[in-house]
């Protein structure tokens, strides 16, 4: 029986998971592939804490070189994570002949193009379905079972830390910052939380869905990004009274001006699937003009989930459909469709505003947003909570369509007038 030798860089989470399944479920592999699969190095850079892994002996290195330089490795897996040295490691690891998998999504999000054509260049390819949403098979479905579509929109639950977040916020048990700590103390959350609470990660992901998607190449820097960190209690309450449940939620919908692209905390009606999602799970809802609308939901992130979706790289690398798939797809060249301006988005939207208490506050903030087109769909105040409040109420509005650049200038002179105290909270509401 022939063997593959298979090199695996990063021993943290997922990387124990992938290790896990390789040498402790080795026979699923031979099953799927007819080939007898050995786990020939590890690299990482912390050799003496003890993982929750027996690992043969002389297996563990921190010597990326040697495996780099070892021509009887032909598949490396890249589980470091952040930027580098995983863009170094992988570009020496295509040089050299090896087959990459990487669940690595900020490194594609911004070294894709070079990658893959790098990857291309030595006739190597590389696969990431680990790279969004875990353990479900997203990026495959996309590449594979819906490439017989034209794509008219995504719309994802991406990041599972900030869904948990929102869920335990919801449930009216646990304010922001306590959620925050309870996902950290859950492995949710890292130490620093910011790039998933800000929408960093969520921008990430959806693009290497709209890569795939739409054959889009975006600097993800530039999508509309907004973060769950100004939503508040009283937020899911008035979300409910209308109906609504708050999801941050990844978009990417085509229209005849462009590819439309935001991540931004969104009130989901509750009969929508979406809206169900909860905790760290993560789901996708794409709509094709042939299959119509299709839901994919499961476990986002955590150990063996990711390290599924990697082991399911590693099969396909092994039988030879990621390179039909890796030249079929032509990922990540240059000439893409065209991008919609944020500015030129239309949309409904959420408005969470402290007025001051007299009369006439009302006519000023309608006037305002009058004169940028946009109409009031409905209100409700709430009586102030607590001491020392009786100056100023808290004002919920929903807006119908509106343009995004007028709604953002309507916001500003708002916020400049003297009726609005402090920062005016925005979130939009799904069509």
């Amino acid at each position: 029986m022939e063997t593959v030798k298979v090199a695996l860089f990063g021993l943290g989470t997922i990387g124990t998971g992938v290790a896990k399944i390789l040498l402790n479920h080795a026979d699923r592999i031979t099953r799927a592939t007819g080939k007898k699969i050995v786990l020939a190095k590890i690299c990482d850079l912390d050799l003496t804490t003890p993982r929750d892994i027996e690992l043969p002996p002389d297996v563990l290195t921190d010597n990326a070189e040697s495996i780099v330089a070892d021509p009887g490795i032909s598949i490396a897996i890249e589980l470091i994570g952040g930027l580098e040295p995983a863009r170094s490691i992988v570009l020496r690891l295509l040089e050299s002949g090896k087959n990459v998998i990487t669940a690595n999504k900020a490194l594609l999000a911004q070294h894709g193009t070079e990658l893959f054509n790098a990857a291309r260049k030595q006739g190597r390819t590389i696969a990431f379905e680990a790279a969004v949403c875990g353990g479900i098979p997203i990026l495959n479905a996309l590449a594979t079972a819906l490439q017989a579509n034209t794509l008219q929109s995504i719309n994802a639950i991406v990041n599972g830390t900030s869904n948990y977040i929102l869920s335990q916020m919801e449930s009216g048990k646990v304010s922001y910052q306590d959620a925050v700590v309870q996902a950290q103390k859950l492995g949710y959350a890292e130490a620093n939380p910011a790039m998933d609470v800000d929408g960093t990660d969520a921008v990430q992901k959806l693009t290497i869905l709209a890569q795939l998607g739409f054959g889009a190449v975006i600097d993800w820097k530039t999508v509309s990004r907004i973060g769950i960190e100004s939503v508040d209690a009283l937020d899911f309450r008035y979300a409910k009274e209308l109906g609504y449940r708050i999801k941050l939620l990844a978009v990417a919908a085509q229209s005849e001006e462009g590819l439309e692209l935001h991540v931004s905390p969104t009130l989901v009606k509750v009969d929508n699937p979406i809206s169900r999602v909860k905790d760290a799970f993560n789901a996708v809802r794409i709509v094709g003009d042939s299959v119509g609308p299709v839901f994919f939901h499961g476990q986002g992130a955590g150990q063996l989930p990711t390290a599924s979706a990697v082991v399911g790289d590693l099969i396909d690398t092994i039988l030879g459909r990621t390179v039909i798939t890796f030249n079929a797809l032509n990922l990540w060249r240059s000439g893409s469709i065209p991008i919609k301006s944020p500015l030129e988005f239309f949309g409904k939207s959420y408005l969470r505003l402290n007025v001051v208490d007299r009369p006439g506050v009302m006519h000023e903030i309608s006037g305002i947003l009058g004169q940028r087109n946009i109409s009031i769909a409905s209100m409700i105040q709430h009586e102030p909570e607590g001491k020392n409040n009786d100056e100023h109420v808290v004002l919920f509005l929903t807006t119908h369509e509106a343009r995004e650049g007028d709604l953002l200038q309507a916001i500003r002179q708002l916020e400049e007038s003297s009726v609005i105290l402090g920062n005016i909270v925005r979130m939009r509401v799904q069509r």
